[in-house]
Formats: structure tokens, C-alpha cells, sequence
């Protein structure tokens, strides 16, 4: 990536070889090249909210820029990316979206992130520490930036105007106006879930900005709860990708001996599956994790693993996270341990799983999604 600042090298996290999709796209240049151009003074509290792989933030790196995302992906990609850069451990400061922001910010850059949730939910947090003179610069590729995008900037900060587009990347500024009368925030958001759906019906779900459905439980969702493995014992069930924790939530309530891990590399997610777990009052045990799937998870140790895999990494569609699961779960998984997966149908997950596994199984399914097994050998 070539910027003002010099060029950078970078990669996502977890690095791969032959992946080709880059750790920036021209939004994240275009940012720079704009702070650069303008001369946008960077001696205050600069804050970079949604960088994607760490590319603003180790460009300015020099200027000790604060990060905030979701992502713990995010986040291990950025300590790589400025590692490899030389730069000094603690000089950029790395928060998540559940940290109090700082108190002050007088530069803030926003890369407009898929979730327009996640977005209002940020602005919200970070709009009292903005003053007359921050300067505010959204980022992002065109297709990312739509009317209701811009209307957020306006509604919880001020006035708001965008650039013309280069290389499909667009600016969005925006003039503070500390007289203007914020909405109170939605989130988290609460529901309750509908009947019918087996141990979880009628209870309650947390959702945190940016976690996936946030008002309603989704139709594959509802249909995995209806398919979900019986069983008893105490069994270490993790629930990979959890999203608001529904799914670990109703294997607890089934069968209050189980020990559930919930998983997920949002720490949106990962905050809506406890609340969710502890909105029903399940008796049983649970631990909540961020992190890169089952890394960290001693092998043959897990009898069961529920997965609702992304299909998704932002803008780009990749089946690359869903087979990192399915052979993180193999791993963890000891023999005789299983694997349930529910997906799009066309998505063709039994044909990856017969490669990892060796073996798959349709346990259910409609026109629309399928519940697969995959047993360890």
C-alpha cells in the first residue's frame, strides 16, 4: 500500500499465502491521501474506527493513533502489520467496540463498515467526545456508501457532504455540531423468540449492534434449533461462530450438565451470546471467548461443534472461513465427536466436509438450507 507516509506491506490475519484478497482496498488510500493533502493536523488524539487489517493505523502509526473494531481478527492482523513495520509496541492503541472510547478525539476516521447498525452504534459512543473542531473523514468504496450511510453522519454528528469518487472509493466529511440533539442508542436490542423452535422458545435474545439479525431470529437459525442433536451427560459442546449464543443457549437449556463454549471472533457477538445465556438463566455452565475459531482449544477435547459459518469476509464472498472451521473442530473434536453445520444449500459445505472429515451426512433439510453432520474417525 503507497501512502504519504511511506509503503507498507500488509497481510490479514491469519496469514496465507495464496490468499488473494489485500489487507487495504483505495478507501483506506484515499483516506491517507486526503489527511495527507489537506495537512489535516495529527498531534491530538487521532481515533480510526472500523480499520479493517490495520491499514490506517499502521500507515499513521508515527502519530499514535487509537483502533476500534469489532474484530479480534482485525486486531492480530494490525500487531502483525505493525510488527513488521518496526513499529513499537504500545505506540497505536488497540480497543475493541465494547471499550469505553477515549474522552477526546480530534481526528476521526470511520471506514464505513458493512453493518449500518455497527456504524450508528460507534457514532453514538464516540459523538461526546467529538468538539467543534474534530475533523471527521468516513471512507469507503462507493458500493459501501449509501443515502441511509450518510444520513447516520448527519443524525449524530452534523452536517455531512461526500468527495467525488476515485478508484470506486469515496470520502465522507463531516462538520460537528456539539448543539445537536443526538437519538438515545437502540442497542442492545432485546426480542423474544417465537414458538416452535424447540428448548429456546419463548426466550429471550440480546443483540448487540453489527451481530447478525439483530430484530428477529433468522430462518436458517430457526431452522438448526429445529434439528439440533439430543442428548445428555455433561457433554463440552462449542457453539463456533456464535453470534448472539441462540444456538449454545438452547443446547443449555436442553441439557443443563453441558459445558458450552461460545466462540466468535466479534466482540459484538461475543457480548450478545453471554447477555443472551444469562437473559434465560440457564443453570448450567458456559464460558465466552473471542477469538480465531477453536485455535486455543486442546485437541480431542470437545464431543460437539455447532457451526453456522460465515460465507462472507466484509464485501467478499469466501468459502475460506468456513473450512478453517470445519478442520478447527476436526482437530479439537476426539474421535467419535461431531461436527453439525447448517448452510445455504448451494453453498455445497457436504463436499468440503467429506474432504476434512472423510465423511458427512445430510440430518435435515428444505429447498433453502441443509443441517449436515460430520463425524471424527
Amino acid at each position: 500500500m503507497t501512502t504519504p507516509w511511506g509503503e507498507f506491506a500488509l497481510t490479514r490475519f491469519p496469514e496465507d499465502p495464496r490468499e488473494r484478497l489485500r489487507a487495504w482496498d483505495a478507501s483506506d488510500e484515499y483516506a491517507l491521501r486526503h489527511l495527507a493533502q489537506e495537512r489535516v493536523p495529527l498531534s491530538g488524539t487521532v481515533v480510526a474506527v472500523g480499520d479493517r487489517w490495520g491499514a490506517l493505523v499502521t500507515a499513521l502509526a508515527e502519530h499514535r493513533p487509537t483502533q476500534i473494531t469489532d474484530s479480534h481478527l482485525t486486531q492480530e492482523a494490525t500487531r502483525a502489520n505493525l510488527a513488521r513495520h518496526g513499529v513499537e509496541p504500545g505506540a497505536v492503541r488497540l480497543l475493541t467496540t465494547q471499550d469505553p472510547p477515549p474522552d477526546r478525539v480530534d481526528v476521526l476516521l470511520v471506514r464505513v463498515p458493512k453493518s449500518l447498525a455497527l456504524l450508528e452504534d460507534q457514532l453514538l459512543r464516540l459523538a461526546p467526545a467529538v468538539h467543534v473542531g474534530t475533523v471527521v473523514v468516513g471512507t469507503g468504496m462507493v458500493k459501501e456508501i449509501h443515502t441511509s450511510t450518510l444520513q447516520l453522519f448527519e443524525r449524530i454528528l452534523g452536517p455531512t457532504r461526500t468527495s467525488l469518487a476515485e478508484k470506486k472509493a469515496r470520502l465522507i466529511f463531516c462538520t460537528p455540531d456539539p448543539a445537536l440533539e443526538r437519538p438515545a442508542s437502540p442497542w442492545p436490542y432485546v426480542y423474544t423468540l417465537p414458538d416452535g423452535i424447540g428448548p429456546a422458545a419463548g426466550g429471550t435474545v440480546v443483540n448487540h449492534a453489527g451481530v447478525f439479525c439483530a430484530d428477529r431470529l433468522d430462518i436458517g437459525t430457526r431452522f438448526f434449533l429445529r434439528h439440533l442433536p439430543s442428548g445428555r451427560g455433561g457433554r463440552r459442546v462449542v457453539d463456533l461462530g456464535c453470534g448472539n449464543g441462540v444456538v449454545g443457549t438452547a443446547v443449555a437449556l436442553a441439557d443443563p450438565e453441558a459445558k458450552v463454549l461460545f466462540v466468535d471472533e466479534s466482540f459484538q457477538a461475543v457480548a450478545s451470546a453471554e447477555a443472551t445465556y444469562k437473559a434465560n438463566g440457564v443453570p448450567g455452565h458456559a464460558e465466552f471467548r473471542v477469538g480465531d475459531g477453536l485455535a486455543g482449544v486442546p485437541s480431542g477435547s470437545v464431543d460437539l461443534v455447532l457451526n453456522n459459518p460465515p460465507f462472507h469476509s466484509h464485501q467478499a464472498t469466501t468459502d475460506a472461513t468456513a473450512r478453517r472451521m470445519f478442520a478447527g473442530a476436526r482437530r479439537a473434536l476426539r474421535p467419535g465427536g461431531e461436527l453439525w453445520v447448517i448452510g445455504n444449500r448451494h453453498l455445497g459445505y457436504h463436499v468440503t466436509l467429506r474432504r476434512i472429515f472423510g465423511n458427512s451426512r445430510l440430518v435435515a433439510g428444505d429447498p433453502k438450507f441443509v443441517v449436515l453432520k460430520a463425524v471424527k474417525r
